[in-house]
């Protein structure tokens, strides 16, 4: 296999990289060469099988950094920053995933159980979409990014469809886009393109937290013209097309990855 980053000395900044459509990004970008960076939230009882996990990466040869820290914090993603500056030794970050789930799940009416409130969709849309903008922007001041970048972030159909107990995170995918478009036209003069990857129906932590989650997977089989559902890597092959060089046309957009199955 030909690992056509390798030597470039190009990293990818992964945030929320220890599971899900994250972490089959990582390997799959490690495995063409791609240095890795991956920031993650985990507790103590789930260390022993993301390093079983992150060892797959290293095992490819290229460079790992991790920081298991929280992505929405301002100091901490700051502290970061700062320490990427003398860890990248030189190198730049061709692309950046944001690949991170936090939000509220919660229905608008309920006699049962607690309600969306206000508060639900500000915390919803600063940490899934806005945050976008806030790791881009402290990339970009930091001058990292490389002289062809990719930022690459991750959407789903509730962009514009109703889903019960989605609002809030709906909503965010909606900001999320919206900030990409402009990412992708104010920021193109300094060699940066940015895209949201809109997945299929994937079987991941993040989904299995909706409730009715299973109805969700049954009904995206039946309308799948593969009657398959995405799988992470299927997403993750695509962030690698997007990160090669011949991807640098491809801007501002949003690419449906799910077989077809928003056609359907």
């Amino acid at each position: 296999m030909v690992k056509e980053f390798k030597d470039k000395n190009e990293w990818a900044l992964i945030l929320g990289g220890s599971s899900g459509l994250g972490l089959a990004t990582a390997k799959k970008l490690a495995r063409h060469g791609m240095n890795i960076c991956i920031v993650h939230r985990n507790s103590r009882s789930q260390q022993a099988e993301i390093e079983k996990e992150f060892k797959k990466i290293t095992k490819e040869g290229v460079d790992f950094i991790r920081y298991n820290t929280d992505a929405f914090h301002s100091e901490k993603r700051a502290a970061l920053i700062e320490d990427l500056e003398k860890e990248l030794n030189g190198g730049a970050i061709k692309t950046l995933v944001h690949s991170v789930a936090k939000g509220n799940l919660k229905p608008m009416i309920s006699k049962t159980t607690p309600t969306l409130q206000t508060d639900d969709f500000q915390l919803t849309i600063q940490a899934m979409g806005v945050s976008l903008y806030d790791w881009t922007k402290a990339v970009f001041e930091a001058k990292l990014f490389s002289d062809d970048a990719r930022v690459i972030s991750f959407t789903s159909e509730g962009n514009s469809k109703a889903w019960k107990n989605y609002a809030a995170v709906s909503a965010a995918k909606v900001t999320l886009e919206a900030i990409t478009r402009n990412i992708a036209l104010e920021y193109a003069p300094f060699g940066i393109r940015a895209n949201c990857i809109q997945a299929g129906v994937t079987d991941t932590a993040s989904l299995r937290m909706i409730p009715g989650s299973d109805e969700i997977k049954k009904h995206s089989l039946l309308r799948n013209p593969f009657h398959k559902l995405t799988v992470p890597e299927d997403v993750a092959n695509v962030v690698y097309l997007l990160s090669k060089d011949e991807a640098s046309w491809i801007n501002g957009t949003i690419i449906p990855v799910d077989g077809g199955e928003h056609i359907s």
